[in-house]
């Protein structure tokens, strides 16, 4: 083993001979810019591409540093097809941008540990590249460096790769076998971060094709497969976890080159193996590019948005806005952009059991029918859940238990049980009328004040249903009458609070009535009237 760590280490060493230090600047501009065209074309395609073209500029000055010019191939590509992507919708371009982003990182990563090996005179500047670009912050990031000051190379290189590890796997569980927007990016955020440490001897069976099979699928609307094929990599992405589980034993050979990525570290002549694995890196990405782009999911249209969480919130907020005066198409349209919107978020959001949740709850909203403001605030809690678990905080049971009530008691089936008990409402007023009469006026007092207590039940039940069929039929009227209920926004508790007091005034005018007519209310005189006469006089006949 020592001395296989001795000859990578002078392989290496001497390639940095050849290739000379990859360009830190041109790689931190590349990256701002490929980010910064993802967030513009939610504003405009004319200022994404202007971001593009900023990014191709600085690529042009990257490229001569890197070693792999399939890498360099693969990302001219990714930015003619981000460009092509601007004339489709944002989720594409946003999926072409993520798989660039994954073959920067995996020139970074191959080279930067590398040079690290020789000991640069910018060893900071790389180490600080190399943990922001992996997501890795405080105790994560000093670890890290510690590594690579130590020499220990390999501890080095395992650090990134869990790192990446992990969040292949919380984008593949993240991704739903539906052909949405929401999995097409997730999808490709977990090819993207694949392709960094495909070349890997914990990866086992898991391969970068696997992810363009999915792909093609995905894009393609073939569920049944997409489904096996998401199990597969979320089992070999789990099984890659657990292969990076224990750190690799302290070496004792300081600058001992890590073993894990032996194929595009090689010099510049290139070994066969070389060879080999930059074919696969340039290839098979191409070919997930390709799957990628021949038929993207269509998201809802663009709309401005600043960050990934802060766009969500943005997003949702439109759709509660169209949800409360009962437009559903423009509701759902506004679900597609938050979720778009929250398929960028980075770690430490997307890495939280909450923002899976959410991702689903997403999912499953954007072809329901009739949604209500109800079903859009648990979402709105579900996010805020994600950001509280983000930050290390305990996240709110109530809006846990909305977002999950949410999924189930929704659209057809809340439109159906709440028509059944409004209809069902009509029964014990026609029972208290048949038992009754009307010709006592305190009895119609009482049963005008239960028809009134009733009212909110009966128009959620009778006016929820037309605006769910109004909405299965594309009728805009139609599914405009859910604005009649009670239960649709503000405006609706004055009128409610108005009906509950009227209701009240005549069920307690009713009842006091029925008190004196039988004696237990009022003066002595009237209940001995009432005592002597109560046989002659009928319950529903006035005194």
């Amino acid at each position: 083993m020592t001395a296989r760590r001795a000859g990578l280490a002078w392989l290496l060493t001497a390639g940095l001979s050849v290739a000379g230090a990859q360009n830190l600047s041109a790689y931190g501009a590349l990256a701002t810019q490929l980010d910064g065209a993802v967030q513009a074309r939610a504003q405009s395609a004319e200022a994404a591409l202007n971001r593009l073209d900023a990014a191709g500029a600085a690529l042009d000055q990257l490229a001569p540093t890197l070693r792999n010019q399939q890498i360099v191939s693969g990302l001219r590509d990714a930015l003619d097809r981000s460009r092509g992507a601007l004339a489709r919708t944002p989720a594409e371009l946003q999926a072409q941008v993520l798989l660039a982003r994954g073959l920067m990182r995996k020139a970074l990563y191959d080279q930067s540990l590398a040079a690290l090996g020789g000991q640069p005179a910018d060893e900071d500047a790389q180490l600080r590249v190399l943990a922001r670009e992996f997501g890795l912050t405080g105790a994560a990031a000093q670890a890290l460096s510690a590594d690579v000051k130590a020499g220990q190379l390999e501890r080095a290189a395992w650090r990134l790769q869990r790192s990446a590890v992990q969040k292949v796997s919380a984008a593949l569980q993240a991704t739903q076998a539906q052909q949405t927007t929401a999995a097409y990016v997730n999808l490709a955020r977990a090819t993207g971060w694949f392709t960094v440490v495909q070349d890997s001897s914990s990866a086992g069976s898991l391969k970068l094709s696997q992810f363009g099979d999915a792909l093609r699928q995905l894009t393609g609307g073939d569920t049944a497969a997409l489904t096996t094929s998401l199990t597969t990599l979320r089992q070999g992405a789990q099984a890659f976890s657990r292969a990076l589980a224990t750190p690799p034993a302290p070496s004792g050979t300081a600058g001992a080159a890590p073993t894990p990525t032996p194929g595009p570290t090689t010099d510049a002549a290139g070994s066969a193996s070389g060879q080999t694995g930059a074919a696969q890196t340039g290839g098979a990405q191409t070919g997930v590019q390709e799957a990628a782009g021949a038929a993207p999911v269509t998201p809802s249209p663009a709309t401005p948005a600043t960050g990934s969480a802060d766009a969500a919130y943005a997003a949702l907020g439109r759709a509660l806005g169209a949800s409360s005066h009962g437009d559903p198409q423009t509701t759902r349209a506004a679900l597609q952009e938050a979720a778009t919107q929250l398929g960028r978020a980075t770690t430490p959001l997307r890495d939280t059991a909450e923002y899976a949740a959410l991702q689903r709850a997403l999912d499953a909203a954007q072809t329901r029918a009739a949604p209500r403001p109800s079903d859009v605030q648990a979402l709105i809690g579900g996010l805020a859940n994600a950001e509280q678990a983000a930050r290390g905080e305990g996240s709110s049971a109530l809006n846990r238990a909305s977002l999950g009530t949410a999924g189930w008691f929704s659209g057809w089936l809340r439109a159906l049980v709440f028509l059944l008990l409004g209809l069902g409402a009509l029964a014990p007023l026609y029972l208290l009328n048949l038992a009754f009469g009307g010709r006592n006026m305190y009895w119609r007092a009482i049963t005008a004040g239960l028809v009134l207590l009733l009212l909110p039940l009966f128009l959620e039940g009778i006016f929820g249903f037309l605006g769910a069929l109004g909405d299965t039929l594309g009728g805009g009227a139609l599914a405009a009458l859910s604005n009649v209920t009670l239960s649709q926004g503000a405006y609706a508790l004055p009128i409610w609070a108005l009906v509950a007091l009227a209701a009240l005034g005549l069920l307690t005018y009713g009842f006091r009535g029925l008190c004196v007519q039988f004696g237990l209310m009022g003066d002595q005189g009237s209940a001995a009237q009432a005592t002597v006469h109560h046989t002659a006089i009928d319950w529903d006949e006035d005194v």
